[in-house]
């Protein structure tokens, strides 16, 4: 089974029924390798339903999920996550009593420490490793801006300081693809700016998909997908959209120019 066009990732019809009301309705799009994709529309649009479908937390009514030329609809989240599929939440769920730095320390999947005897029989490959996994997750802190509260406990630094150290840990998972869920939901602007800087740097080599609270957090998106009541009713880069009418106009000049208006 091969994606088609290019894309790294595939959502094929997919529906998602609650009792009777279609959360997702006959839902098509493709997220292209190395690309940015963003994801916007009202709320109750669908789209964190989407993303849950994608990732393993719900499974679709109907439809498929195609991942590198496999099937992931139905898999368990740890499966899905297993397959490069790494998502952040809306909530930043940070370990609280643990500093910023050990927060993204734990991340790394097969670590020799974690094993009861290395630490005896393999010191030497353990502190190694120890120290690999340390200088890499500096580097991932001074990528999110993050570096001067790398010794601060987690539960300590401001909410938008959470949405960064959530990125930075999706980011240290080395992923195939990066899922990020309102990542600049109830940030100040400043922050929102370094969410972007991340983005853009993530671009480099590295697959996105991220649903936007504000339309200027995608921006520089290569493709938005626009949703509503459960359905996607546009797709293109910022410019095509804007010059376009119905939904998408709609929703720039009403709710979204208000919040980026705010931000200013």
């Amino acid at each position: 089974m091969s994606t088609a066009n290019g894309a790294l990732l595939s959502v094929e019809a997919v529906t998602k029924s609650f009792e009777g009301l279609r959360a997702v309705n006959e839902c098509s799009l493709d997220v292209k390798r190395g690309t940015i994709t963003g994801l916007i529309g009202p709320n109750g649009a669908g789209k964190t339903t989407l993303f849950n479908i994608v990732t393993g937390f719900l499974k679709p009514t109907s439809g498929r999920i195609v991942f590198n030329g496999n099937r992931v609809d139905g898999l368990p989240p740890h499966k899905v996550f297993s397959r490069g599929i790494v998502r952040t939440f809306q909530i930043p769920r940070e370990l609280k009593q643990m500093t910023v730095l050990e927060n993204l320390m734990l991340v790394p999947a097969g670590q020799s420490g974690e094993r009861l005897w290395n630490p005896w029989l393999l010191p030497f490959r353990v502190r190694r490793q120890e120290r690999e996994i340390r200088d890499k997750a500096l580097e991932v802190l001074e990528f999110v801006n993050l570096w001067h509260l790398r010794n601060d406990y987690a539960s300590n630094i401001s909410s938008g300081q959470k949405q960064l150290l959530t990125i930075a840990r999706a980011f240290l998972a080395d992923p195939s693809i990066l899922i990020l869920d309102e990542a600049t939901s109830n940030v100040d602007t400043r922050t929102e700016l370094y969410v972007q800087e991340a983005m853009a740097r993530l671009r480099q080599g590295r697959t996105s998909f991220v649903i936007a609270h504000r339309l200027s957090t995608i921006r520089n998106a290569d493709t938005i997908v626009v949703m509503d009541g459960g359905r996607i009713v546009e797709q293109g880069d910022h410019a095509e959209l804007l010059e376009r009418h119905g939904l998408y106009h709609t929703l720039y000049t009403t709710q979204f120019a208000r919040t980026e208006a705010q931000a200013v």
